[in-house]
Order: structure tokens, then C-alpha cells, then sequence
């Protein structure tokens, strides 16, 4: 189902229950500021998902509301997954969904990484 990014954080989300280990996960990274662990239906031969330990719905909500610190913190860690995945010398992509067309299906802000092979186009081509 879309998610709609204007509503309210709702911390049942299934990232805010995997990140309070209610659901398990492959945990890949953590600092004060992120989470990261494997999709558990990987597009990629390396399928990361980071998400922040604040609650944000979406990178709207994350870059409107997040003090700079938090922001700060954060893309320092999705940078240091995908270093961490050996991925910054072959190249990766990363992906943030907002809202329905954006194809979010989780109301929980979370960047993808993907890599591990040549990703093709950025957007199916129509």
C-alpha cells in the first residue's frame, strides 16, 4: 500500500519494530544516528536498507524536521555502509521512495543501497 508522507509517524512501522529487534534482521551497521540491514528482498546482489533512529516518515519529513547533526549523522552512515560493503570503488546506487509515486512502502525514512553488479538505467524506460 502507498504511503501518504504528510501523515504522522507511526512507530509500528516494521523498521521502527526491527530496529527495537521485535523482528529480526541481518544487522549490517549501527551508530546513534542509524540502523542498517540486509532487505530481506534484496534487487541487487548487495541490498542494503539505512534507516535513521529518529522518527521520520520520509526524506521530506527527515530533511524539514532532523536537526543538522542528525542529518549530518546520518549520511555519514549510509556512506559508511556502502564503504563498508567494499561498494565505493565499482559504484552503487542509492534510493529514497517519497509518497506513492515515489513508490514508498514503508512509512519510515530508509535509503537503499544497491550494488554488487551494473545497475542498468536509472528509471525503466518506457
Amino acid at each position: 500500500m502507498p504511503i501518504d508522507p504528510t501523515q504522522p509517524y507511526d512507530d509500528s512501522n516494521i523498521f521502527a519494530r526491527i530496529m527495537r529487534g521485535e523482528i529480526p534482521s541481518t544487522k549490517v551497521y549501527e551508530d546513534e544516528w542509524a540502523f542498517a540491514f540486509e532487505d530481506i528482498n534484496p534487487q541487487a546482489a548487495v541490498h542494503t536498507l539505512v534507516v535513521p533512529k529518529g522518527s521520520y516518515v520520509s526524506w521530506d519529513d527527515f530533511s524539514a524536521r532532523a536537526p543538522d547533526e542528525e542529518i549530518a549523522g546520518f549520511v555519514r552512515a549510509v556512506g559508511a555502509v556502502a564503504r563498508a560493503k567494499g561498494l565505493v570503488e565499482p559504484g552503487y546506487r542509492l534510493l529514497a521512495n517519497v509518497g506513492a509515486h515515489g513508490g514508498q512502502e514503508v512509512a519510515h525514512l530508509h535509503v537503499h543501497i544497491f550494488g554488487g553488479q551494473p545497475l542498468g538505467p536509472m528509471i525503466a524506460r518506457r
